[in-house]
This record gives C-alpha cells, sequence and structure tokens, in this order.
C-alpha cells in the first residue's frame, strides 16, 4: 500500500515563529537568528495513528509579505498551521482575515486547522491570554488550539500530529460523500432505466405512433 502524501501549508505573520517551528519539527533543530522567509518546503515521514504518511510543509512568507502567492497556497494546501505569537495580540488578530481566506478558496467550512500559540518560552512578555486564544478557536468552529515553544520543543509534535489527524478524518468524510452521490446517481439512472423498460412505448411507441400516422392513406 502506497504512502499517503498530504500537504500542510504554515501561516501567520512574520516574526511569530513559523520557520522556527517548522525546522523543529522537520529537523530538530532550533534556528536562533531571524531571516525573514519567503518560501521553504519540507518533506517528512511521520506514523499517525499507526499509519505512515509524508507531510509536505509549505513555510511561507509572513502575512504582510507576497499576498499574490498566497492563494495559490491556499488552493493547493489540505490543512493549514495558523500560527501567532502570544507576545502580540496583533499577530492573533491578522489570522481571522487567513482564515476568511483559506474557507472561502477551499469553499469549505470544515478546512482542517490548528490555531498555534507560539513562543509560550516568553510567558513573561504575554500579551495573548490563552483564554482569549482559546475563546477564538472556539469561535472558530473548535478548531484545536496549541501553545507551543519552537526553543524548547513544546508541543511541537503535537499541532503537526493533530493537524495531519484532521486532514485524514476530512478525507475519509469527503470520499463517502462522493461514494453516496455517486450510489444516488446510479440509483436514479437505474430507476429511470426500469421505468423505461416497464413502458416500452415511452422508447419507441410515440415515435412509431407518429410514423403510422403520417403514412395513414385514404381512398375516396
Amino acid at each position: 500500500m502506497s504512502q499517503r502524501e498530504y500537504h500542510i501549508v504554515v501561516l501567520g505573520s512574520g516574526g511569530v515563529g513559523k520557520s522556527c517551528l517548522t525546522a523543529q519539527f522537520v529537523q530538530n533543530v532550533w534556528i536562533e537568528s531571524y531571516d525573514p522567509t519567503i518560501e521553504d518546503s519540507y518533506r517528512k515521514q511521520i506514523d499517525v495513528d499507526g499509519r505512515q504518511v509524508i507531510l509536505e510543509i509549505l513555510d511561507t512568507a509572513g502575512t504582510e509579505q507576497f499576498t499574490a502567492m498566497r492563494e495559490l497556497y491556499m488552493k493547493t494546501g489540505q490543512g493549514f498551521l495558523l500560527v501567532f505569537s502570544i507576545t502580540s495580540m496583533t499577530s492573533l488578530h491578522e489570522l481571522a482575515e487567513l482564515r476568511d481566506q483559506i474557507i472561502r478558496i477551499k469553499d469549505d467550512m470544515r478546512v482542517p486547522i490548528v490555531l498555534v500559540g507560539n513562543k509560550s518560552d516568553l510567558e513573561e512578555d504575554r500579551a495573548v491570554s490563552r483564554a482569549r486564544a482559546f475563546a477564538v478557536s472556539q469561535s472558530w468552529g473548535g478548531c484545536p488550539y496549541y501553545e507551543t515553544s519552537a526553543r524548547r520543543r513544546a508541543n511541537v509534535d503535537e499541532v503537526f500530529i493533530d493537524l495531519c489527524r484532521q486532514i485524514i478524518v476530512r478525507e475519509m468524510e469527503l470520499s463517502r460523500a462522493r461514494d453516496h452521490d455517486h450510489r444516488d446517481s446510479y440509483r436514479h439512472r437505474r430507476d429511470r432505466d426500469r421505468d423505461r423498460d416497464r413502458d416500452p412505448g415511452r422508447r419507441h411507441g410515440g415515435r412509431r405512433r407518429r410514423r403510422d400516422n403520417n403514412s395513414r392513406c385514404t381512398i375516396l
């Protein structure tokens, strides 16, 4: 059985630690210096509940940069990590627009999303309370909320695995919905053909009768 591959997109403002979070997950390294990202792509094989999957992870630029590329990310992504810094309320507010854009482009209110409050090691600089961030996640349909520290590798694996689980579940739901639509379409065609077979006149009689009427001759 071939391994499934899932596409994850990491989105958020510049400087919230998206690249550090991704590098810790993929390479188990901490990036000390900040270098604004344009776009980086990573691949990693992981085990999710006994299932081997490959994650294609796209680490994107900050929300204030390269907005023309963002729509393409959203079209191709199957799941999204929306990352803010717990030291910046603005970085949380900016995610609302990103989520709305994802839902509009994907045309799916149940797109797999995890809300991530990064830099939990900077508790003394906290500007976003856990309660506030959790309330946002609940207003987004109850999406999971995690607080992470890329520096300490806290909850790093958990956010990616949770998102992958959501993708798998959503994929199964959509597959069942397609199968259901296919069965309904099949039943409709079958019932239509059965009704037509029960009434041969519907297939031939109408045209035949018209030809008979046209060929009728009267001798005066």
